[in-house]
């Protein structure tokens, strides 16, 4: 799937995915929250609103509050894509919440995956 396309996708579309992602591996839809909540700023009540809304996942993470400064650490691959070498900052960020999804998903307690010092 090509960036231009991953960016139109509505973020109403792209939300269930992660949840269901994580929910699969006995994770929970509020565990998916906190993560997206720590990586982009939003309140909860804000990824409800987007996650019923229209809006693209482009406009998701350039709409967002306050980029978490901690999401450089995050390092790692996902789809066998390395998230610190993709040189787009957009698909990057995209990447990192990916990789923070996955990492829930995979059993990583909640503090490990948000690089709780």
């Amino acid at each position: 799937m090509g960036r231009q396309m991953v960016e139109q996708m509505p973020f109403s579309k792209i939300y269930p995915l992660l949840v269901n992602k994580a929910v699969r591996k006995g994770r929970t839809k509020g565990e998916v929250d906190e993560v997206i909540c720590w990586l982009t700023g939003y309140s909860q009540g804000e990824i409800d609103t987007l996650a019923a809304g229209g809006g693209s996942y482009a406009a998701f993470f350039e709409g967002a509050p306050r980029m978490n400064p901690d999401r450089e650490t995050i390092s790692g691959t996902v789809c066998g894509v390395r998230v610190e070498a993709v040189e787009d900052p957009l698909l990057r960020e995209i990447r990192r919440l990916d990789k923070l999804v996955d990492e829930l998903a995979k059993g990583r307690p909640l503090d490990a995956v948000l690089r709780a010092q």
